[in-house]
């Protein structure tokens, strides 16, 4: 009889008997995209149902970037503000595809950002189910997707943080990771060549992921870690860095025909950061990820509690699994506690109390919460689960009770979802009665949305009037900005009020002209000008 290979021999180690026919058949590759298939499926429907208008700042930077690549002049305005987040081609050249196939609209911003969401779900499905299986690895998933940090997103209703439907860069930079990781688990289990094209594969969506969030680059340095505790030999840790350097290679070649410097990208990362707005201290900065897991939602409890059983799941059952996943979590937490104000509280480069800031940390987590259960769970006597029927009653009936409870919080926390229905009402009333307005004034968070909804969803104009905009963090509304209708609306998220919380005032001469039936959004006519 032929002996069993490397990999086959470490599949069975890690697998129940019952389990190894589906790693190494024949049914394995299908089930997984059919599952991948249904998790992006289901991104795609959140993202649907939760529908955050295209957003402001950032994401509106990223977006004119993609649209006017290669000219973007990182000196002028805007791109001099973020010059970091334009020269993340990563996720700039996938965005101007886009924009080429389908217009610069609505419904561009839309795939685009939903491609990142996929990337994100997905990713982390195929870590967990890698590591744990199918059932952990959807569970994780659907997890995720129902998390408030991925559904209270808009800024016009009840916002925690930009994740889902917004086109930064945390979810498709995290997600790219994730596949990089899960190949690099795969080919664990594989042998010759076909554990070569693994790694390669590994190499090349790692080094993508850094094209799109630089600060990742904290995680390869613990490859060869990952490729020992995987039980990858150590020379075929060159297998997976060649491609990673062809990548940081094609980028460089990329910034130095458009930006005439090829560490124009590094550069503009490592030039990011100062004086924060926030109130920071070494302390603080200490407790960024707890901080980051629940000031901002109750929920979040969820991940500091699947760290504390990762490494009691570790310690109890020293799981080479387990010690991925701890590893993994901190090669990333390390550094940006350190960057986020413990070395120099007034010299910020990395906001870490924010939690899309931690979003490529959340499969390992998830796979090593899931994973410590099971584990530990497979330790329990075999007459106590047998006298308990801890496998047929006991497991499935605290499953279901604990995901339903779940589900059900999560669900509530979402007190409404505002969808852009007001923007897309506002884009109506400006193709109908609102045609012959020739000027709106607004307050330059609303005038850059704004920008998305004087188009169509595929871009073309249906209202041709000048957007005027002033900064809402002056003491009050410039005259200026006084001259013709405003777009107004009372923030109800984390954002300040326009002028110090001034709003039209009917007593002093303004006229509501529109208003949207969630009443999210105003348009006032000013007061008469006096002569």
């Amino acid at each position: 009889m032929a002996q069993s290979t490397a990999p086959e021999r470490a599949v069975k180690e890690t697998l129940p008997a019952a389990r190894r026919s589906r790693w190494l058949g024949t049914r394995g590759p299908r089930r997984v995209v059919w599952l991948s298939a249904l998790v992006a499926a289901c991104t795609v429907l959140a993202q649907w149902v939760v529908m955050t208008p295209p957003l402001y700042f950032d994401p509106y930077y990223v977006w004119l970037g993609a649209r006017d690549w290669p000219d973007v002049p990182l000196a002028a305005w805007p791109f001099n503000e973020v010059p970091h987040q334009v020269t993340r081609i990563g996720l700039v050249l996938p965005a101007r595809l886009v924009q080429e196939v389908l217009g610069a609209g609505q419904a561009s911003y839309f795939v685009i950002a939903a491609a990142g969401g996929c990337l994100f779900f997905v990713g982390c499905y195929l870590v967990v189910r890698s590591l744990f299986g199918d059932v952990a690895g959807v569970a994780a998933a659907l997890l995720l997707l129902v998390h408030p940090f991925f559904t209270l997103t808009n800024p016009f209703g009840h916002e925690i943080t930009w994740s889902m439907g917004v086109m930064l860069p945390d979810m498709p930079g995290a997600g790219l990771f994730a596949f990089g990781m899960a190949a690099l688990i795969v080919a664990s289990r594989r042998a010759g060549r076909v554990q070569t094209r693994w790694l390669l594969a590994a190499g090349v969506l790692l080094g993508s992921s850094f094209l799109v969030r630089e600060f990742l680059a904290f995680l390869f340095l613990a490859i060869p870690a990952y490729l020992a505790l995987l039980r990858i030999p150590w020379r075929k840790n060159v297998i997976v860095g060649a491609p990673m350097v062809a990548v940081l290679a094609a980028n460089l070649i990329h910034n130095a025909v458009v930006w005439g410097d090829p560490l124009a990208g590094l550069l503009s990362a490592a030039e990011h950061g100062g004086q924060s707005r926030d109130y920071v201290t070494r302390d603080l900065a200490l407790r960024s990820f707890l901080r980051a897991m629940h000031d901002w939602h109750p929920l979040g409890t969820i991940f500091t509690v699947a760290l504390a059983l990762t490494a009691v799941g570790w310690l109890v059952t020293r799981d080479r699994r387990l010690a991925l996943c701890l590893v993994w979590f901190l090669m990333l937490a390390v550094p940006l506690t350190v960057l986020s104000g413990v070395l120099d509280p007034n010299d910020i480069s990395l906001r870490a109390w924010l939690p899309r800031y931690w979003f490529a940390v959340f499969p390992p987590l998830l796979a090593g919460g899931f994973g410590s259960v099971t584990l530990m769970a497979r330790r329990l006597p075999a007459g106590f689960v047998a006298r308990f029927r801890v496998r047929t009653v006991v497991a499935p009936l605290l499953a279901v009770a604990l995901g339903g409870t779940y589900v059900v919080a999560a669900v509530r926390a979402v007190p409404d979802l505002p969808r852009d229905t007001a923007w897309s009402e506002l884009r109506v009333w400006l193709k109908g009665p609102g045609r012959d307005v020739r000027l709106i004034c607004a307050d330059r968070r609303l005038a850059q949305t704004l920008t998305f909804y004087t188009r169509s969803v595929w871009g073309d104009p249906v209202w041709r009037g000048e957007v005027k905009d002033f900064r809402h963090d002056l003491g009050s509304v410039p005259p200026e900005a006084q001259v013709g209708p405003m777009l107004y609306t009372r923030w109800r998220g984390q954002e300040s009020q326009i002028g110090g919380g001034w709003r039209p005032d009917p007593n002093a001469g303004w006229r509501l002209m529109w208003r949207s039936s969630d009443g999210v959004l105003q348009m006032w006519n000013p007061p008469p000008a006096e002569h």
